[in-house]
This record gives C-alpha cells, sequence and structure tokens, in this order.
C-alpha cells in the first residue's frame, strides 16, 4: 500500500512478518528497537529499507510526504501487536494482541483504548499481573541493514542486469523474496503466495494461459498465489519482483 503524512503516532507495531519500505516522495523516520534499544531509521527519498521479522516499529511520516509499504498475509496461527513504551524508555507500557485481517481498521479503535487507558493517564505501566507474554519472541539480537539508495545501486547494477542476472537489494537472510530483473525470460510455477511485480523500466509481457499482459514503465501486476504464468523482459527493462511466502518464516534466532 501507499502511505502519504502526516503521521506523527506513539504506537509500535509488531509482526512476524518483514516489511519493505519504498520511499517515494519526500523523508520519513521508522523508530525501532533494535537490541532492545530506540533507535530512529531515517528513510530518505529513493531509498528502499527491509524490516525484519518481529522488530516493534513506529513510522513517522511528514505532511507531504508518500512511501510504498508492503508487509504479507498473516498466517492462521500469527497474531500482530500494538505496543507503547514508558517515555525514553524499553518498559512496556501498553500492548494489545490481535489477530489482524484489516492493519487500517484494526488500528484506531485499540489506539483509542490506549488515550482513554489509565495507562496513558499516569504513565504507569501494567503490573506483572495484567501483562501478558508476547505470541512469539520478539528480535533482540540483529542489527537492520541500513537503508538502500536504490537509484545509485541499480545504475552499479546495469551490466549484470544486461547479462541477464537477477540482483538481491538486500543480501542478509530474509523470508521476502526480492529480487531486481533486467531483460530475459523467466516463468511462474505457481508460487504459493501471491507475486507483485513493478515494471520500473522499459516494458515486459506477463502470459497466464491464453491472457499476455502488457506492462509499461510504472505499471504494476499481482498474481494471485498458485498461478503459472510466463514472463518475457524486453531490452532496457527493469522490474521489480516481490514474494512475501509466509512459509518461509524464518525460524525464531535465525540471522
Amino acid at each position: 500500500m501507499f502511505v502519504g503524512g502526516l503521521n506523527q503516532r506513539e504506537d509500535y507495531h509488531i509482526e512476524e512478518g518483514e516489511e519493505l519500505f519504498f520511499q517515494i516522495k519526500g523523508d520519513m523516520c521508522l523508530k525501532i528497537m533494535e537490541r532492545g534499544q530506540r533507535r530512529d531509521i531515517h528513510i530518505k527519498e529513493g531509498e528502499m529499507f527491509l524490516l525484519p521479522a518481529r522488530v516493534p516499529h513506529s513510522p513517522q511520516r511528514r505532511a507531504g510526504t508518500m512511501g510504498l509499504v508492503i508487509e504479507r498475509e498473516r498466517q492462521e496461527s500469527e497474531l500482530d501487536g500494538l505496543r507503547y513504551y514508558v517515555d525514553g524508555s524499553q518498559e512496556v507500557l501498553f500492548e494489545r494482541w490481535f489477530r489482524c485481517e484489516d492493519l487500517v481498521t484494526q488500528l484506531a479503535p485499540i489506539i483509542k483504548e490506549f488515550f482513554t487507558s489509565e495507562q496513558c493517564r499516569t504513565r504507569t505501566p501494567l503490573t506483572a499481573a495484567q501483562r501478558v507474554d508476547p505470541p512469539f519472541p520478539l528480535e533482540v539480537e540483529r542489527e537492520v541493514e541500513p537503508p538502500l539508495p536504490f537509484s545509485p545501486w541499480l545504475q552499479r547494477q546495469r551490466v549484470n542486469l544486461l547479462e541477464g542476472r537477477a540482483q538481491r537489494p538486500f543480501k542478509g537472510r530474509y523470508e521476502t523474496q526480492l529480487k531486481i530483473y533486467g531483460a530475459g525470460q523467466s516463468e511462474g510455477d505457481g508460487e504459493e503466495a501471491d507475486t507483485w511485480i513493478w515494471q520500473m523500466e522499459g516494458t515486459s509481457r506477463v502470459a497466464v494461459g491464453d491472457v499476455t499482459l502488457p506492462l509499461g514503465p510504472d505499471d504494476s501486476l499481482l498474481i494471485p498465489a498458485g498461478t503459472r504464468y510466463q514472463w518475457k523482459r524486453d531490452v532496457g527493462c527493469t522490474s521489480l519482483y516481490l514474494v512475501q511466502n509466509p512459509s518461509r518464516k524464518l525460524p525464531y534466532n535465525s540471522h
């Protein structure tokens, strides 16, 4: 989804999947808890950032900014968390865990509940008896990769792309399958999750059965899970390919 500003918030979102951020217009700040410490990740216009799973995060956006945010579907057993911390510390002030079906509509009632709560009024955290253990361990060991200035990175990959070698913007261990393709041809063999293609430059064609779908600059295509397809990319093509398959979820404490 595309997200604009103004968006200044106190809450931190927690999920078992990863999130891809690509800042289209203006800069943003993503506040995270990294290794138990607060850290601000400044994502500038044109930069891409892949947030590891289970990292508490709080996006801050100024008015007039726009960014692309992609997160995967949840497994039936997974819960999302919304958490508030005591000012300037790592101590949990308030949190709720919920089955995420529509993040946009589900967050508002929890945020309203917090602002009418005793914890918000007194800034005193829940007692030990009131707290609920998180349904999964939070990431407390991994150091995140810095945001990637995408255009300079892409220029350095031109030769590889021209020679038909797809490139991964992020080299760490992730469940997200994110690649940049140049000219060439490939097939989709019925992925277990949806496939998203963003035609960034040039043209390509995706054939699904008897139907061929042409893609031009800034076109995108969502291919449903289980669909077989053929993808032909013309000379001068640059395409982003993304699959977020929950079954690829990394084991806890795996880096």
